[in-house]
């Protein structure tokens, strides 16, 4: 290393530069080889450094997200939504959504893509310079009520009430402590006062709260707190996860019968049925007449 580049590196160093330093030297020999302008190589240098710095941000809030995977709303299929559609969700994936502290309640059956849609909403949020928490409704509850129980409860709060979006999933899929509406209430309050966006995810009506919850008059001020800046959006259709079995009519009445039952698995009965008792029977009585 020539004393100039030593010197460069330093003060590169010095002002926590880390992707300069790694990509200048090549930059200065394309620059001198295709004869580029001070003033473009200069400019190229920054917008490294800047899309560098971008690239590690949005990494490291996507980490501290918690995401359970990661999905895009690109990812999203709308052709089994009857009613949804990509351009009824511009405001939840524009940055005022999170500025103006607005909600999304995310409802329908299982498989529907709830928590995908929850997920990309969440991730562009963190892509357009916020960042987000996700967790599940059973998580939240369990953490804040073992935080009381020891009086931590003010310790423990801010995980869910600091990030600009807070992503709650699974409202109503299991059974929670008696004192799950307080708990939950707790987040929803001090994020509605701050104006902080949250989403919900929930296969319970909102009626329904109130039961799952363990308490109505919480649960409905959740409900009503959440919704003052927020919307309500039913997805509906087929799930998702089993449109190669036609889930949702083999889960009707009569689905028990044989030929739903192959449908389900797509595999044809056996050849062998497993024998009756009438045939065991009459295996045990010829069984006996050969060994007498």
């Amino acid at each position: 290393m020539t004393p100039p580049d030593h010197h460069l590196d330093a003060l590169l160093k010095r002002l926590n530069l880390a992707n300069t330093r790694r990509v200048w030297r090549a930059l200065v020999q394309r620059a001198e080889q295709e004869g580029w302008p001070y003033g473009d190589f200069l400019a190229l240098l920054v917008a490294e450094e800047i899309a560098h710095r971008q690239q590690t941000r949005l990494s490291r809030l996507t980490r501290r997200a918690h995401f359970p995977f990661l999905k895009t709303i690109d990812d999203f299929n709308f052709t089994y939504q009857s009613t949804l559609r990509l351009h009824l969700l511009g405001s939840a994936l524009a940055p005022d959504f999170v500025t103006e502290g607005r909600s999304l309640v995310l409802t329908g059956k299982p498989g529907r893509g709830k928590t995908h849609l929850a997920v990309a909403i969440a991730y562009r949020a963190i892509q357009n310079g916020f960042d987000a928490f996700f967790t599940t409704a059973a998580t939240l509850i369990d953490d804040l009520s073992a935080a009381f129980r020891e009086g931590q409860l003010a310790q423990a709060l801010p995980l869910y009430t600091h990030p600009a979006i807070l992503v709650v999933d699974e409202v109503g899929y299991l059974t929670y402590g008696t004192d799950a509406a307080n708990m939950l209430f707790h987040v929803v309050n001090e994020r509605h006062r701050k104006q902080r966006s949250m989403i919900f995810t929930t296969n319970k009506s909102l009626k329904a709260w109130g039961r799952v919850l363990h308490d109505e008059d919480p649960a409905q001020a959740i409900i009503d707190r959440v919704l003052e800046r927020g919307r309500l959006v039913r997805l509906d259709g087929p799930s998702v996860r089993t449109l190669h079995v036609n889930l949702d009519d083999a889960m009707q009445e009569e689905s028990d019968q044989a030929g739903d039952m192959i449908r389900i698995s797509g595999i044809q009965r056996s050849e062998f049925p497993e024998p009756t008792k009438a045939i065991l029977r009459l295996f045990r009585q010829g069984h006996k007449a050969l060994t007498h």
